[in-house]
């Protein structure tokens, strides 16, 4: 009911478990589903899986009580792209939705949080400097983000796609960073996109995982 009352949003069905979201998604081909972790013959998790190996046009949006590691995590291997717990109102979900759709990530602020909490237990942030830890890299001299030693930035990145980087990691919106920046949406997605290309990640929890692994976070600044 909810779903049907937000713009722009279309429910072409509805599955009791995730066997019949699988069998659903095969039919109606949607953009977006929001998935259920905890449910019979076939979890989240592997209807997760299961749907974006057969269809990657399809992005799939976690709607959970849980955001406790163990579900998590599995979640976001196994190929969903938004991650909201079920306190999320109407104007989240929609803007999750949305987000996936264009490519973005759809995480809810506090599974943003535990997402860098987790890689910054994983991956101490080390200075640019210092280098990946491990394979070579090209790098060209250029300045880090506002306040940060001029180090040279790892994969060819410009001092501004760095700072582009690591307001991603600060877990702010396009539109966001371009009022921070005082740019207009257009350049800031032209940097992500240029970013992305020349770090090979995908989305853009894989650019916060890169951020926090070379350093391009929010705290240097």
């Amino acid at each position: 009911m909810l779903l049907g009352l937000l713009p722009g949003i279309e429910v072409v069905g509805a599955a009791a478990d995730g066997e019949e979201a699988v069998a659903l998604v095969e039919r109606h081909r949607p953009d977006v589903v929001l998935m259920d972790l905890r449910m019979p013959r076939v979890d989240g998790v592997e209807a997760t899986r299961r749907i974006r190996a057969a269809h990657p046009e399809t992005e799939v949006v976690v709607l959970t009580t849980y955001a406790d590691d163990d579900s998590l995590f599995p979640a976001l291997q196994a190929g969903a792209r938004g991650y909201l717990t079920k306190d999320a109102g109407g104007e989240e979900i929609a803007r999750a939705v949305a987000d996936v759709r264009s490519g973005a990530a759809g995480l809810s602020p506090q599974v943003q949080l535990r997402l860098l909490e987790r890689l910054a237990g994983q991956a101490p942030v080390r200075p640019a400097a210092s280098g990946p830890a491990a394979g070579p890299s090209s790098a060209a001299p250029a300045a880090g983000p506002p306040g940060s030693a001029a180090d040279a930035l790892p994969d060819g990145l410009t001092a501004r796609e760095a700072e582009v980087l690591a307001l991603i990691a600060e877990g702010l919106s396009n539109t966001e960073i371009a009022r921070r920046l005082f740019v207009s949406p257009a350049t800031v997605k032209t940097h992500i996109n240029n970013l992305f290309a020349k770090t090979a990640v995908r989305d853009r929890a894989q650019a916060v995982a890169y951020a926090f692994r070379h350093g391009i976070t929010g705290t240097q600044q």
